[in-house]
């Protein structure tokens, strides 16, 4: 069930991040939830330094940490896999 939450939160994350991002976004679905569910592993590190772990309730600042993660790791993957997709499409011209 734990990866199932993974995957669903990763797809939602990623959504979210596309959408907050400017521009247009070219990583296919799949991708846009693995980034997702890097970002939300990578703010739950980072909620976990910081000492927001577990809150009572909603756990607010772990999300918000979890969304900028997301953003950034959306943001930087799109950019490497349209370098990395770009190349590809210039060698198959050639």
């Amino acid at each position: 069930m734990g990866w199932l939450w993974a995957i669903i939160v990763g797809f939602v994350l990623g959504l979210i991040a596309k959408a907050i991002i400017p521009g247009k976004q070219h990583s296919p679905l799949w991708l846009t939830t693995i980034f997702g569910i890097l970002g939300a592993i990578a703010g739950n590190a980072v909620a976990r330094g910081v000492g927001v772990e577990s809150t009572s309730g909603i756990d607010w600042w772990r999300h918000l940490f979890q969304l900028v993660a997301a953003v950034i790791i959306v943001a930087v993957g799109d950019a490497i896999y349209m370098s990395v997709r770009g190349k590809r499409k210039m060698r198959e011209r050639a």
